[in-house]
């Protein structure tokens, strides 16, 4: 038996308790693994509170990445004792995640761990992490360079902005970050952001196409209106990397930006990337991202914390990384 958080449904409503399991209620997969850490994304929150419409089928074991030591593998590409990560998949939604000391995978759904990461590590990156490399790539694959001028990350301070602040800072780039948090701008700043872009002063829609060409790139982390407005504020040829929805699923924008300007937008999913782009982008992550930096986004936390960090993410009152040491 081993402990796990696993969320009932009752009469339409959702309960999230610390539980034990045994391994024979895994789900069926090629690898089982004993997982070390986990983190806390908003499809978490989703996952741990009223489902979303991610989750199929009750009770569930949410936590949609893990990091953690293989102990038994029907697959030829993994072998007991090898380390490994998990990011996407709908683990975590249709499938058990790892909000639990054991999870049992897919073998296509893991990646090695980088080189030069712990698991820790590997989940202060996470998912968000992962999305963030991503984003940057397709940034710099569609020609943003150092020098180019400054690249806005929107939502800078919440998981997905503070890693993406942190590498687009690191690689040589001038970094204006977005937030609604006064008390947030000390943070950013550590990570690199040298401008401070207010949420009220960017989130408004404007009846104009086009305004000052301000933005040689940009990570995008909550759509709605203020991409809307965004796109009418980037450089000629330049790109935004859209990544989340926190503003809403909507857009309204013009068609102007990318018949006047040849602005780019740029969609980037992380749950369904091929392996080769996942390690790819492991790799750079390990590569580029300052350490220092990341132990400096991380909050611990433990399977405890997670029904009240679920409420809280949905709210927008969780900063940096939390990291969900399932064994403490």
């Amino acid at each position: 038996m081993f402990n796990a958080l696993v969320v009932e449904k009752t009469d339409d409503k959702t309960h999230a308790g610390v539980t034990q399991i045994s391994e024979d209620q895994l789900p069926d997969g090629d690898v089982t693994v004993a997982v070390d850490y986990s983190t806390v994304n908003y499809k978490d929150g989703l996952c741990i509170g009223p489902g979303g419409g991610l989750v199929r089928n009750y009770p569930h074991v949410p936590g949609i990445d893990f990091a953690g030591t293989v102990e038994k593998s029907d697959d030829d590409r993994y072998a007991p004792g090898d380390k490994v990560v998990l990011t996407g998949w709908r683990v975590g939604e249709v499938h058990w995640g790892g909000y639990a000391q054991k999870a049992r995978v897919k073998a296509d759904w893991l990646v090695p761990l980088p080189d030069g990461l712990t698991t820790r590590q590997a989940m202060a990156v996470g998912t968000a992490g992962l999305t963030s490399m991503l984003a940057v790539q397709a940034l710099v694959d569609h020609g943003l360079q150092p020098g180019n001028g400054p690249v806005l990350v929107t939502g800078a301070a919440g998981g997905v902005g503070s890693v993406a602040t942190a590498i687009l800072a690191a690689m040589g780039h001038e970094v204006a970050a977005v937030t609604g948090r006064p008390d947030a701008e000390e943070y950013l700043r550590s990570l690199g952001a040298t401008q401070i872009v207010a949420r009220q002063d960017i989130n408004e829609t404007t009846k104009r196409p086009l305004e000052a060409e301000t933005w040689a790139g940009c990570v995008d982390a909550v759509g709605g209106d203020m991409l809307a407005r965004v796109l009418g504020q980037m450089k000629y040829g330049a790109s935004v990397s859209a990544v989340g929805l926190a503003g809403g699923a909507g857009l309204p924008a013009t068609v102007i930006p990318f018949l006047l300007r040849g602005v780019n937008l740029l969609g980037i999913d992380s749950v369904m990337q091929p392996f080769d782009n996942r390690v790819r982008a492991w790799a750079k992550l390990a590569d580029t991202l300052p350490l220092d930096k990341l132990d400096a986004m991380v909050v611990p936390a433990t399977l405890s914390d997670l029904p009240r960090l679920g409420k809280d993410i949905l709210k927008g009152q969780v900063q940096g990384r939390v990291v969900v040491d399932v064994n403490a």
